[in-house]
């Protein structure tokens, strides 16, 4: 059995980083992996969507992780997202993440046709056999992936003894309920909404993988701290707070990341560079939106932590 502790814990999704060429920046990598070690994390969830797989190509998504790891390997869990949209490029990314260590490999169902159940569960058996070794985490990301977990897929892919757990970016808090339920003990559930954390964890998520984390975990950190104690009103106030900021990085007419990237380099001098296209850069007039996420993340460090 898997030693399900190191996945129990608060996992920032780790930005894509590039340089002002639009490359990949090995530097940024390493730089933004020691940040978030040192800001006592439980790991970095790697290669999903904070870090722009989709637009990736399989040999960048090899040098991200490799990177990844020289910083964090026996310091801080890793989850490596591997999925392509075909099975042999997920197959190989598998393999490597395997032959690195990392703690987990993780994948979204196939996107754009639209597969039997039977069909997302061999592309996920698949890319598993090529890691062997490594314990595989189903990401539920119905909104972007457009599929659903569904109960008789998940019962499915329990026949797979690498099968550690689900990560649940689904909006409903119920589905952890229904994941924790069929997953039995020795397993994990992974609250995917940064929004809703505080509502996962009282649901029974064993912790949380978020975009935003990597840009505040300190009130992410904060929120796990005080549930645990059971200090519910306080951890309420600052999931309100840090909902108010997502809303506000939200409201700018570049892309969330981009936003978060550029907050992060104002507020500790991590430059993760640009998006990569087509999601849309920041433009001049979305500066001062930026500099006001950036204090407003001061004031609730200061006010909270």
């Amino acid at each position: 059995m898997s030693n399900v502790a190191k996945f129990q814990g608060i996992i920032p999704a780790f930005y894509a980083c590039y340089d002002k060429e639009g490359n990949i920046s090995v530097e940024g990598v390493q730089k933004l992996t020691q940040h978030l070690l040192d800001k006592g994390v439980k790991g970095v969830y790697v290669g999903g969507s904070s870090g722009e797989c989709i637009y990736q190509s399989v040999a960048e998504r090899k040098l991200v992780l490799e990177n990844v790891m020289k910083i964090a390997k026996g310091k801080m869990t890793v989850i490596a997202h591997i999925a392509c949209n075909n099975t042999k490029d997920s197959q190989e990314l598998a393999a490597h993440a395997e032959s690195l260590g990392v703690d987990a490999i993780a994948a979204i169902p196939p996107i754009y046709f639209k597969l039997p159940e039977h069909g997302i569960a061999k592309y996920w058996n698949d890319m598993s056999a090529a890691a062997p070794n490594t314990d595989f985490v189903i990401y539920n990301i119905p909104q972007l992936a457009g599929v659903s977990l569904t109960m008789s897929l998940l019962k499915e892919m329990m026949k797979n003894p690498r099968v550690i757990g689900v990560k649940n970016s689904s909006m409903p808090v119920q589905d952890i309920q229904m994941f924790k339920d069929e997953l039995g003990e020795g397993k994990v559930v992974f609250n995917g909404p940064d929004e809703q954390l505080l509502s996962g964890l009282a649901m029974g998520a064993d912790g949380g993988i978020g975009g935003t984390y990597a840009v505040m975990p300190e009130l992410y950190l904060k929120i796990e701290e005080l549930f645990k104690k059971g200090e519910l009103e306080k951890a309420r106030e600052i999931q309100y707070t840090a909902c108010s900021i997502i809303y506000a990085m939200c409201g700018c007419k570049g892309n969330l990341y981009a936003v978060m990237k550029e907050v992060l380099r104002i507020r500790e001098g991590v430059d993760c560079g640009s998006v990569r296209n087509p999601l849309p850069e920041l433009v001049a007039e979305d500066m001062p939106k930026v500099e006001a996420c950036a204090k407003m993340i001061d004031e609730a460090i200061k006010k909270f932590i």
